[in-house]
């Protein structure tokens, strides 16, 4: 088209006739008077942008992948280390059962004895105040600990308490060599003295030589006056070798404690003692052995077995 006047005023013309289209259609709104030829024009040229946009799309999607894949990199990084906090979570869920447990069989034992008792964790182990096997829990006088109180777990006796401080405590454990402790054999009653002996198992000294124990009798404390530093009824251990006797007064015995002083964690400190002696109710019930069965064998003899006296071939 050539550059004249007439040209240029249609130009304009047009122009003006599409603002003015625009601005009645605004106006108008939903009843606008255009809206019929907007959507002839839809129809007729909707295929089209569909068939350009399924065209582009492939295009579009890639540079969209790129440009996201930064985020999608993060994205990653962060689901991995949301994985690897569940799992750590997973972990400290088994952990948490784990000292439930503990909690709960304490918590049995304590009420079977008829203890009152402070549940504390151990905080520390090692040598203080010149013991050489000790825990350190996290509960004091605050709380009210005092000194030469009975420490147990869900497994027996743990130890006693040495010293006392507001917020802690020191327990010199049951298998400490200065440790001793009174001791009571289950249903005989016959009582002896148990020494701590390190990481071996517990000596005890019965005070009848002649008194009738075997490997796997149960010891409980005898228990102290005053109940300290010492309730009664506290489960020791296990016997698990009897010396010979040789006609001595007294008699020796090696006891395998309950408790695993290697990995103690929750433990309970008894601060009511129990009304009366509660004997041999805080140990629990004996696994019981199932007999083993015995084979009988029969033997048939056969018919072509040789009688004798008689030939073979007969």
């Amino acid at each position: 088209m050539r550059d004249t006047r007439e040209s240029r005023l249609l130009l304009v013309l047009l122009i003006a006739i599409a603002f003015a289209l625009i601005t009645v259609d605004i106006r108008a709104g939903e009843e606008s008077p255009v809206d019929g030829a907007r959507q002839a024009a839809a129809a007729v040229f909707g295929p089209v942008e569909k068939s350009v946009a399924t065209a582009v799309d492939p295009v579009a999607n890639a540079i969209g992948a790129v440009r996201d894949s930064g985020e999608r990199h993060n994205r990653i990084a962060t689901l991995e280390r949301e994985n690897a906090a569940l799992k750590a979570k997973l972990g400290s869920d088994d952990q948490t059962r784990s000292r439930i447990h503990e909690l709960d069989e304490m918590l049995k034992r304590a009420g079977a004895g008829q203890y009152g008792i402070k549940g504390a964790e151990v905080i520390a182990i090692g040598a203080a105040q010149g013991f050489s096997w000790t825990v350190t829990i996290d509960a004091g006088s605050k709380d009210g600990i005092e000194r030469d109180m009975t420490v147990l777990n869900g497994e027996g006796l743990v130890g006693r308490v040495a010293t006392v401080g507001p917020d802690t405590a020191t327990v010199v454990l049951a298998n400490d060599p200065d440790f001793t402790v009174g001791t009571r054999l289950e249903k005989t009653g016959e009582l002896g003295f148990a020494t701590g002996q390190g990481d071996r198992a517990l000596s005890v000294q019965m005070l009848n030589g002649k008194a009738k124990v075997s490997p796997g009798d149960r010891l409980v404390t005898f228990g102290s006056r005053g109940n300290k530093p010492f309730v009664p009824g506290v489960p020791i251990g296990e016997v698990v070798k009897v010396d010979p006797s040789r006609g001595d007064l007294t008699r020796t015995i090696w006891v395998r404690p309950f408790v695993g002083f290697s990995r103690l964690d929750i433990v309970g400190v008894v601060v009511m003692p129990p009304r009366e002696d509660p004997r041999d109710a805080v140990l629990p019930p004996k696994p019981e052995v199932k007999p083993t069965p015995t084979v009988t064998v029969t033997v048939t003899p056969s018919p072509s077995a040789s009688v004798p006296g008689k030939p073979a071939d007969e």
